[in-house]
């Protein structure tokens, strides 16, 4: 009950933020459940990535999806790990009309099996996954360049 009282609040626009987060969330797992070839022409140019300069004005857009996305994600009915996370954010970046490229990286576990994270990144910022990305390899990457 004390986190319905928190969500009601909040502003309508975060509200809104929070309820796209979570619908995004949901067809990112969609997309999960679907041939790998099947997603990638969504995703952006293969092996390329989006400038790395900083561009304060959309510094608290970056901001509000990566805490929208991360927050809802506890919050789904369904797994929402990094790759869904990635996802949703790119789409909820690309619909604001902010660039960003999402990492696909290997690693290997305690136990020696192999492993993937996903993260993603705009400008200087990494809107998901950064926790960890430092102990996984980059083997692909897909940058979503927007069209001016």
């Amino acid at each position: 009950m004390k986190k319905v009282r928190i969500f009601l609040s909040y502003d309508m626009k975060t509200k809104l933020l929070f309820l796209e987060a979570f619908l995004l969330l949901g067809w990112a797992r969609f997309l999960k459940t679907l041939p790998f070839s099947n997603i990638v022409p969504s995703l952006g140019q293969h092996m390329k990535e989006t400038s790395l300069e900083i561009n304060d004005y959309n510094k608290k857009t970056l901001k509000n999806v990566s805490n929208a996305v991360n927050i809802m994600s506890r919050y789904t009915l369904w797994e929402s790990m990094c790759l869904v996370k990635a996802i949703a954010a790119m789409k909820m970046l690309e619909k604001r009309k902010i660039e960003s490229t999402i990492y696909f990286g290997t690693a290997k576990d305690a136990n020696g099996n192999l492993i993937a994270h996903a993260w993603l990144r705009s400008g200087p910022y990494y809107i998901t996954g950064a926790e960890v990305m430092n102990q996984f390899v980059v083997v692909s990457k897909f940058a979503k360049k927007i069209q001016k």
